[in-house]
Protein backbone atom coordinates (compact mmCIF):
# COMPACT_ATOMS: atom_id res chain seq x y z
CA UNK A 1 0.00 0.00 0.00
CA UNK A 2 1.52 3.36 -0.94
CA UNK A 3 -0.13 6.70 0.70
CA UNK A 4 0.66 10.20 -0.14
CA UNK A 5 0.64 12.16 3.24
CA UNK A 6 -2.84 14.19 3.74
CA UNK A 7 -2.89 18.45 2.99
CA UNK A 8 0.14 20.29 4.43
CA UNK A 9 0.03 23.89 5.19
CA UNK A 10 1.43 25.99 2.52
CA UNK A 11 5.28 26.01 2.58
CA UNK A 12 5.79 29.56 3.41
CA UNK A 13 4.36 28.20 6.87
CA UNK A 14 7.67 27.04 8.08
CA UNK A 15 10.65 24.52 7.19
CA UNK A 16 9.03 21.68 4.62
CA UNK A 17 10.39 19.09 6.54
CA UNK A 18 8.48 20.66 9.99
CA UNK A 19 5.14 21.53 7.45
CA UNK A 20 1.96 20.09 9.26
CA UNK A 21 -1.39 19.32 8.18
CA UNK A 22 -3.58 21.71 6.94
CA UNK A 23 -7.36 21.35 8.48
CA UNK A 24 -8.42 19.54 5.41
CA UNK A 25 -5.73 17.43 5.76
CA UNK A 26 -6.59 16.87 9.18
CA UNK A 27 -9.89 15.92 7.79
CA UNK A 28 -9.15 13.57 5.08
CA UNK A 29 -6.15 11.63 6.53
CA UNK A 30 -8.58 9.85 8.94
CA UNK A 31 -10.83 9.23 6.12
CA UNK A 32 -8.19 7.43 4.60
CA UNK A 33 -7.78 5.11 7.27
CA UNK A 34 -11.52 4.14 7.71
CA UNK A 35 -11.38 3.29 3.93
CA UNK A 36 -8.73 1.51 4.43
CA UNK A 37 -10.36 -0.37 7.27
CA UNK A 38 -13.44 -1.02 5.54
CA UNK A 39 -11.36 -2.47 2.60
CA UNK A 40 -10.08 -5.26 4.12
CA UNK A 41 -6.69 -4.41 3.87
CA UNK A 42 -4.36 -5.93 6.54
CA UNK A 43 -1.19 -4.26 7.25
CA UNK A 44 1.53 -5.83 8.91
CA UNK A 45 4.16 -3.36 8.87
CA UNK A 46 4.17 0.76 7.93
CA UNK A 47 7.00 2.74 6.47
CA UNK A 48 6.99 6.67 6.85
CA UNK A 49 8.61 9.41 6.12
CA UNK A 50 9.89 11.27 9.24
CA UNK A 51 8.24 14.95 8.38
CA UNK A 52 5.97 16.16 10.29
CA UNK A 53 3.17 15.80 8.12
CA UNK A 54 3.36 12.23 7.13
CA UNK A 55 3.65 11.47 10.66
CA UNK A 56 0.65 13.71 11.23
CA UNK A 57 -1.19 11.55 8.07
CA UNK A 58 0.05 7.77 9.57
CA UNK A 59 -1.02 8.79 13.02
CA UNK A 60 -4.28 10.09 12.31
CA UNK A 61 -4.60 7.12 9.87
CA UNK A 62 -3.63 4.44 12.34
CA UNK A 63 -6.33 4.37 15.26
CA UNK A 64 -8.82 3.60 12.35
CA UNK A 65 -7.49 0.42 11.66
CA UNK A 66 -8.38 -2.52 14.05
CA UNK A 67 -4.80 -4.09 14.03
CA UNK A 68 -3.23 -1.26 14.03
CA UNK A 69 0.48 -2.77 12.34
CA UNK A 70 4.22 -1.52 13.80
CA UNK A 71 5.73 1.50 12.33
CA UNK A 72 9.52 2.81 11.31
CA UNK A 73 9.66 5.79 11.00
CA UNK A 74 12.50 7.21 8.22
CA UNK A 75 14.42 10.17 7.76
CA UNK A 76 15.51 8.67 4.08
CA UNK A 77 12.21 8.61 3.30
CA UNK A 78 11.84 12.20 3.60
CA UNK A 79 13.58 13.35 0.32
CA UNK A 80 13.69 9.84 -1.24
CA UNK A 81 13.01 9.44 -4.98
CA UNK A 82 10.73 6.56 -6.10
CA UNK A 83 14.08 4.30 -6.44
CA UNK A 84 14.80 5.01 -2.40
CA UNK A 85 11.09 4.01 -1.72
CA UNK A 86 11.46 0.67 -3.79
CA UNK A 87 14.92 -0.08 -2.35
CA UNK A 88 13.01 0.50 1.60
CA UNK A 89 10.76 -1.85 0.48
CA UNK A 90 12.80 -4.26 -0.66
CA UNK A 91 14.03 -4.53 2.52
CA UNK A 92 10.59 -5.91 4.11
CA UNK A 93 11.08 -8.98 6.00
CA UNK A 94 9.50 -12.34 4.04
CA UNK A 95 6.86 -12.36 6.59
CA UNK A 96 5.63 -9.12 6.16
CA UNK A 97 2.85 -9.47 3.85
CA UNK A 98 1.17 -6.20 4.37
CA UNK A 99 3.63 -3.12 4.01
CA UNK A 100 2.51 -0.05 3.67
CA UNK A 101 4.64 2.83 2.68
CA UNK A 102 3.24 6.76 3.70
CA UNK A 103 5.64 9.45 1.39
CA UNK A 104 5.65 12.59 -0.55
CA UNK A 105 5.16 13.23 -4.15
CA UNK A 106 6.48 13.13 -6.90
CA UNK A 107 8.20 10.44 -5.51
CA UNK A 108 4.97 8.31 -4.58
CA UNK A 109 3.44 9.40 -7.64
CA UNK A 110 6.43 7.75 -10.12
CA UNK A 111 6.79 4.78 -7.39
CA UNK A 112 3.56 3.33 -7.86
CA UNK A 113 3.33 4.35 -11.74
CA UNK A 114 6.48 2.17 -11.99
CA UNK A 115 5.06 -1.00 -9.94
CA UNK A 116 1.98 -0.85 -11.99
CA UNK A 117 2.45 -3.43 -14.48
CA UNK A 118 -0.84 -4.51 -14.52
CA UNK A 119 -4.65 -3.40 -13.34
CA UNK A 120 -7.87 -2.45 -13.61
CA UNK A 121 -6.72 -0.06 -16.60
CA UNK A 122 -9.10 2.69 -14.96
CA UNK A 123 -7.25 2.32 -11.71
CA UNK A 124 -4.16 2.48 -13.89
CA UNK A 125 -4.92 5.41 -15.38
CA UNK A 126 -5.84 7.58 -12.27
CA UNK A 127 -2.48 6.62 -10.63
CA UNK A 128 -0.61 7.63 -14.39
CA UNK A 129 -2.70 10.67 -14.01
CA UNK A 130 -2.00 11.87 -10.34
CA UNK A 131 -1.34 11.05 -6.82
CA UNK A 132 -3.27 13.59 -5.19
CA UNK A 133 -2.79 14.24 -1.20
CA UNK A 134 -4.36 11.53 1.10
CA UNK A 135 -4.55 9.17 -1.73
CA UNK A 136 -3.83 5.46 -1.45
CA UNK A 137 -2.62 2.62 -3.87
CA UNK A 138 -2.88 -0.92 -3.29
CA UNK A 139 -1.04 -3.35 -5.18
CA UNK A 140 0.19 -6.69 -4.95
CA UNK A 141 3.28 -8.18 -5.33
CA UNK A 142 3.96 -12.04 -5.82
CA UNK A 143 7.00 -13.36 -4.31
CA UNK A 144 9.34 -11.45 -1.71
CA UNK A 145 9.56 -8.06 -1.22
CA UNK A 146 13.66 -8.22 -2.38
CA UNK A 147 12.39 -9.14 -5.65
CA UNK A 148 9.72 -5.90 -6.31
CA UNK A 149 10.59 -3.58 -9.00
CA UNK A 150 9.07 -1.55 -12.26
CA UNK A 151 6.03 -3.94 -13.60
CA UNK A 152 6.26 -6.50 -10.85
CA UNK A 153 3.05 -5.20 -8.83
CA UNK A 154 -0.69 -5.35 -9.78
CA UNK A 155 -2.87 -2.46 -8.61
CA UNK A 156 -5.72 -3.53 -7.45
CA UNK A 157 -7.56 -0.73 -5.44
CA UNK A 158 -6.84 3.37 -5.81
CA UNK A 159 -8.76 5.54 -3.28
CA UNK A 160 -8.41 9.38 -3.35
CA UNK A 161 -10.60 12.25 -1.27
CA UNK A 162 -13.66 12.41 -2.78
CA UNK A 163 -13.97 9.05 -3.81
CA UNK A 164 -17.51 7.64 -2.68
CA UNK A 165 -16.42 5.26 -0.07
Amino acid sequence: MVVRHAKAVPKRATDDFGRGLSDRGSHEAPMAGDWLERSGYAVDLALCSSARRTRQTWQLMLPRLSQPPPTLYQDRLYEADADGLLAAVREAADEVAGLLLVGHNPAVQEFARSLCGDGPPELVERVRAGFPTAAVAVFTVDGAWEGAGPGTARLTAFRAPGDED
